[in-house]
């Protein structure tokens, strides 16, 4: 931090001794409790709300469980002040020595989800969607943006409303935020339904309008958002595409007619798994081995179920992850 940062703590519906710890070692803590009113949005917009009487010129917001690379404050606050644009870092989660291979294929795809996906639309349209952490906003559009919505994927919902109104995020991928994943399965599903039903559900409330927005205005930055957007998470995708294959496949062999449709269907999962396999050769080599990669696909049967419930209308709601070892 440099003279003149403030280092905001917004302890929100805390049990433990989180506040009394930061406010010892230097950070100014605010802190809010509220039975029903509970996730990240409505921390956030209490954390704005408190900055209101001394506003910085740029709010930028970390996860407590995260670390930040050498300089990455002081090089994302000076892109967001000179851009006028919400800037979203680099953001990874790594596993730890000795993991287990479902945690590694899960941090590989992270690296697809957060680092490929979002350098290849910034590229593109100049423009990514928001990551929750690590992204910094202009004090301008924080105090105006509606972040107490108790929405899932409060961080996707937020940047596609700044996209719309002409400030589309940018990616900043030279500096990092990183975070380790949690070791307990049955945690990792709870915070991988959570990220999961958020991206489907920010998906079918967003798409149309931004879809709608892009091709009114024609700007690249709201084309490639809402290209992105269409991408479903990649387990559904396969899951949906390898069954729809063998299910043409099979009609195929016994109409003939469907022939051509089975073609176009064994064609795009040729095309998908070539893709998965060229971003594993660049990004994805020191994670995985050529053989585990194959094994990536009961990967996509372990997330079954957070998409049944999805289905169901069982939708997750935001629950806070507990750390290794931690409440």
């Amino acid at each position: 931090m440099r003279p003149g940062d403030r280092l905001l703590v917004v302890a929100d519906n805390c049990q433990d001794d989180t506040a009394e710890l930061a406010r010892a070692a230097g950070a100014e803590v605010i802190e809010r409790s509220h039975a029903q009113l509970r996730g990240k949005g409505y921390a956030l917009a209490f954390g704005v709300d408190h900055l209101r009487a001394n506003p910085p010129d740029v709010v930028l917001v970390v996860d407590a469980d995260c670390t930040l690379s050498d300089g990455a404050l002081a090089q994302i606050a000076a892109d967001c002040h000179h851009s006028g644009h919400p800037v979203q870092m680099l953001d990874l989660m790594h596993t730890s020595p000795g993991a287990s291979l479902k945690l590694r294929v899960m941090e590989f795809a992270m690296v697809m989800k957060n680092q490929v996906r979002p350098r290849g639309s910034f590229r593109l349209g100049r423009a990514c969607h928001l990551m929750g952490t690590g992204m910094a906003l202009p004090w301008s559009l924080a105090e105006h943006a509606q972040l107490a919505t108790g929405h899932v994927a409060e961080d996707m919902k937020l940047g596609v409303e700044m996209a719309k109104a002409g400030r589309a995020p940018r990616f900043l991928e030279t500096v990092q935020v990183s975070s380790a994943f949690v070791t307990d399965s049955s945690v990792a599903r709870v915070q991988k339904s959570r990220w999961e039903h958020g991206h489907l559900a920010t998906m079918t409330e967003e798409l149309p309008s931004l879809l709608k927005a892009a091709l009114r205005q024609r700007d690249p930055a709201l084309i490639v958002m809402a290209l992105d957007l269409m991408i479903p998470p990649v387990a559904l995708y396969f899951m949906v595409l390898s069954s729809l294959t063998l299910a043409l496949l099979a009609l195929a062999a016994v109409w003939p007619t469907a022939a051509a449709a089975a073609g176009w269907a064994t064609l795009s999962a040729l095309v998908f798994g070539l893709s998965i396999f060229v971003a594993w050769l660049r990004f994805g080599r020191h994670l995985l081995t050529a053989r585990e990669l194959l094994t990536a696909p009961l990967y996509a049967i372990w997330k079954l179920p957070v998409y049944l419930a999805y289905a169901m209308k069982k939708r997750s709601g935001w629950v806070r992850t507990e750390r290794d070892g931690k409440k």
